[in-house]
């Protein structure tokens, strides 16, 4: 038996195409990474979040948002934020099929099964890869923390829970009300 220790690329990665019904599919040091796909609460926060970063972002003409695009951030690297924000001037890194380098913003919205992904591995890979902002939001918790690039590491630029309203950058002008992204109880 012959067990091939070639790591795949991000350009043969993104050959695959779309992923299966019911999967999320991303590139980890060469390796075929597999998630469930997202849950109604963490849809909930994405789409409500992106509505009010895009109304925002819109206004000001600040740049562009996208959600959940692969996004290369090495040779054999290659993920898929939440959402994802680019300052006008750098649009040019919008490849026609993949985001081809370090977005202005990844926001991750927490999942029971992506914690340990998004708080320790994805950070270091941001951080690692010139993310400038890295947001991490936890709906269970009804939490946001906002990181800065700052000489090559992260710090905290901005927090808050339940109904606190929030202005963290690269959005230091917008109030977002915290309470607005949380999915109602049912």
């Amino acid at each position: 038996m012959t067990v091939s220790t070639i790591k795949m690329t991000a350009r043969q990665f993104l050959e695959l195409g779309e992923d299966p019904p019911g999967v999320r599919l991303e590139l980890v040091d060469g390796e075929v990474a597999v998630s469930p796909s997202p849950r109604p609460r963490h849809s909930f926060v994405v789409g409500r979040l992106f509505a009010v970063l895009w109304q925002h972002v819109k206004a000001e003409r600040l740049g562009e948002l996208y959600g959940d695009v692969d996004t290369i951030f090495g040779e054999h690297d290659v993920r898929r934020p939440d959402l994802i924000y680019f300052a006008r001037d750098r649009l040019r890194l919008v490849g026609e099929d993949a985001i081809e380098g370090p977005p202005d913003l990844c926001v991750e919205i927490i999942s029971p099964s992506s914690v340990t992904i998004d708080r320790k591995e994805k950070f270091k890979q941001y951080q690692k890869g010139k993310v400038a902002h890295y947001w991490i939001i936890e709906p269970t918790e009804k939490t946001i923390e906002g990181y800065k690039l700052v000489s090559g590491r992260y710090v905290l630029a901005g927090q808050g829970r339940g109904t606190d309203t929030v202005c963290i950058p690269p959005f230091e002008r917008l109030g977002i009300k915290l309470a607005d992204l949380w999915q109602p109880r049912r």
